[in-house]
């Protein structure tokens, strides 16, 4: 598999105390890799979590929806080459067999299991190798680090992706650290396909849920690779309090802004690095909206230019063709006013109340689009709405993985 061209280095990853971490093969694809990965987390470990708004959800998308209001997470498990999506009852059976066994593995209840589930949809999970992955994961429990179980769930990624961020509440230091999967079916409709969090500050279970919520509107839900919205999308933010800190219990708890903003940018590393890795991808493009009516608007239009074919084929090519951005704007379903519009290439205006500037030069738009990081900024001159989003390009290669997915 060809390594992306905008991958990034794997970072250098602590260890997060409260957090073990073991990998398997159950063997879910004709591979030798390992494709099964178990987080156990210390008794009292908070959870939260947002999941595919998919109306065709997996049952361990499901499961998570069913747990997370108990608050209180002891282990994850993730499968990786099959999604267990669309597999009727078979695969809801096969997915409270693995939180039953691994919970009585680590003596807690179930509902203190969460599970995640990624790859081909419509073929059962196999029951015999799920379990044994289950048996042979727990085996291996401290033997693995971030980058062996970063890899354990990818699929179709070409480089393991991962990011670290410090924070400080009060006196105390905290460390978040985040691991996520992602290359194609991106347009969460939540949070991402699959993304985990782990920190050791103290946090309290509605908090947590309330920041990784907000979090996830301004970062995972504000990427698209090609519209589409996975069965299976979810991510899970996992506290564990070893860190020693003062829980924070409210967003006026000392620390709790500077927990946020921590989070914030962490979820906003991980989302760029699926972009980075979007299937066939040679350039990461940032949507910019300004001047809509509000920010709800402004997102709005802003994925229509994010999602278009048209768009992301003449970025691809080096095509200047900001006609195709007027297109996206026009069909996005709010407000705007051809005559007011003005459209900007990096820091090249090139279109403004309803025509191409005077004396438009195309010749340093052309080499801003040589690049592999691409501006797109529209100001809609309507209000005072604001958005941000990122996407790539749409080459050949995303038509060739795609087509032999399943082969």
């Amino acid at each position: 598999m060809t390594i992306s061209p905008l991958a990034l280095p794997f970072p250098a990853l602590p260890a997060i105390a409260g957090v073990t971490i073991g990998t398997a093969c159950a063997g879910y694809k004709p591979w030798t890799r390992d494709d099964v990965s178990l987080f156990v987390l210390a008794p009292g470990t908070a959870v939260a979590g947002v999941t595919t708004r998919s109306l065709c959800p997996s049952p361990e998308v499901e499961l998570c929806r069913f747990r997370l209001p108990g608050g209180r997470a002891r282990a994850l498990l993730v499968n990786a080459g099959n999604s267990n999506a669309f597999t009727g009852a078979a695969g809801r059976t096969v997915a409270l067999a693995q939180s039953e066994r691994l919970a009585d593995l680590l003596g807690c209840p179930a509902d203190m299991v969460f599970s995640a589930s990624t790859g081909v949809i419509g073929v059962p999970l196999p029951h015999d190798k799920a379990l044994a992955g289950i048996a042979a994961a727990h085996a291996a429990l401290g033997t693995a680090d971030w980058l062996a179980a970063t890899m354990a769930i990818g699929t179709t990624d070409t480089f393991p992706k991962a990011a670290i961020v410090k924070a400080m509440i009060g006196d105390t230091a905290v460390t978040l650290l985040g691991i996520v999967k992602g290359s194609g079916m991106i347009a969460p409709d939540m949070a991402t396909m699959l993304g985990f969090v782990f920190t050791d500050a103290a946090v309290a279970p509605p908090l947590l849920q309330q920041m990784l919520t907000e979090s996830a509107a301004r970062t995972f839900n504000a990427i698209t690779v090609d519209s589409d919205t996975s069965t299976s999308d979810t991510v899970l933010a996992f506290a564990t309090g070893a860190a020693g800190n003062t829980e924070l219990a409210s967003r006026d708890s000392a620390g709790a802004d500077a927990f946020a903003a921590a989070l914030t940018d962490l979820c906003r590393q991980l989302a760029l690095l699926v972009v980075r890795d979007g299937e066939g991808a040679t350039k990461l493009i940032t949507v910019s909206v300004a001047g809509a009516d509000d920010d709800a608007a402004a997102h709005a239009i802003a994925m229509s230019i994010a999602n278009s074919p048209l768009v992301k084929t003449a970025i691809a090519g080096g095509d200047a063709n900001w006609g195709r951005v007027v297109m996206a704007v026009g069909k996005a379903g709010q407000r705007a006013d051809r005559d007011r519009l003005s459209i900007r290439f990096g820091t090249t205006l090139v279109a403004a109340d309803g025509a191409v500037v005077p004396g438009y030069d195309e010749a340093p738009v052309a080499a801003h689009l040589a690049g592999d990081q691409v501006e797109i900024a529209v100001d809609i001159g309507l209000g005072e709405g604001r958005a941000r989003v990122w996407t790539c390009d749409l080459t050949h290669g995303y038509i060739s993985i795609n087509a032999d997915y399943r082969s």
